[in-house]
């Protein structure tokens, strides 16, 4: 009679550690999907990212897109070549990658802000920076098709005030060269082990000739941008004729001009505030990992608990049966039903 009672409390014991395990484990995978999922949204564009976290998708499938009206802008730091140098004092060339990096880290924090909620960052090469605007499939529908081109002129302006203030900090004398156009792409996801969002076309071309014959300290822009900014509040200075590679071949000399700055405020501007849900990447990896590290350490506990209720089995000891908080196993067993899954 007796063996049969350890019987049944051992087996109520293991069915309550089950219980228990089962709703911990369920709560780490709830955690850890979402940890992927901001991390796909650090990577990817929130409308691309939700195409991939879709249930029923071909993985099989090649995303890409076609847009008729998005901004895009260059903005490089051409004096960084000549500061860069491998040195003792640099420590190699470190603290030269750390000032860079605190740049873009700057740019990236200027990025968050509501005001440039239509505006995605597509990456960066050496220390020039690219973003486009209006990618979203809502923005190619809204009435004012060309509103996230001036959002992306404001960023090109917010740009150049936030690499001033970082030259006061740094004791430094860094300008920017920026360049914009507007027009068609090709946007997709390229890559399988590490995917990257990038877009093609001719203004894509165009933009990065914008920036690459500009002039440090000026956003260059072509005539056609130039008029849908003029008519939304922007002030401008004709820069002339300029031969463009890859471009100037078929169409001749393009006009274009620097973008001085605004003549009517953005109602915006005065609200930088940060967008609600947004992680940055290093938050993100960094919950990824104490998740992760979460889970092995209770797998431990478990593997450790499982062999403590194989021995108890066998040396039976009832002060070691008792569930936590010192409730009897069974008791607490049905205390617990209705919040285990």
């Amino acid at each position: 009679m007796l063996c049969v009672e350890e019987q049944l409390e051992y087996t109520a014991r293991l069915d309550f550690l089950w219980r228990v395990q089962a709703k911990e484990e369920i709560n780490e995978m709830k955690e850890l999907r979402e940890h992927n999922e901001n991390m796909l949204r650090n990577i990817l564009p929130s409308h691309v990212a939700r195409h991939f976290l879709e249930k029923d998708r071909d993985n099989e499938e090649l995303y890409s897109q076609s847009y008729d009206a998005v901004g895009v802008m260059f903005a490089s730091i051409p004096g960084f070549a000549d500061f860069y140098s491998q040195t003792e004092m640099n420590n190699q060339g470190v603290e030269c990658l750390r000032l860079l990096n605190e740049i873009i880290a700057d740019f990236d924090e200027l990025l968050g802000e509501e005001r440039f909620q239509d505006i995605e960052k597509i990456k960066t090469i050496g220390s020039t920076y690219m973003a486009v605007s209006g990618l979203s499939p809502e923005k190619q529908q809204c009435e004012d098709k060309w509103g996230h081109l001036c959002e992306l002129a404001d960023f090109a302006i917010a740009l150049n005030e936030s690499i001033q203030e970082i030259n006061k900090h740094s004791f430094n004398n860094f300008e920017l060269r920026i360049g914009m156009a507007h027009g068609s792409v090709v946007a997709g996801v390229i890559g399988a082990k590490k995917p990257q969002y990038d877009i093609w076309g001719k203004t894509v071309n165009l933009s990065s000739r914008m920036d690459s014959t500009g002039v440090s300290g000026k956003i260059q822009v072509p005539e056609d941008t130039y008029l849908i900014l003029k008519e939304r509040g922007f002030a401008f200075e004709y820069r002339g004729e300029i031969y463009v590679k890859g471009i100037s071949e078929q169409e001749g000399k393009i006009r274009t001009h620097f973008l001085m700055g605004r003549v009517q405020p953005n109602p915006l501007i005065m609200q930088p505030r940060k967008l609600q849900g947004q992680y940055s990447l290093a938050a993100v990896v960094l919950g990824l990992v104490q998740s992760l590290n979460r889970q092995k350490q209770k797998q431990i506990l478990n593997e450790n608990n499982n062999s403590g209720i194989m021995k108890g089995h066998h040396h039976y000891n009832r002060r070691t049966l008792l569930a936590p908080g010192g409730a009897e196993v069974g008791q607490a067993e049905v205390a617990d039903k209705t919040e285990l899954p």
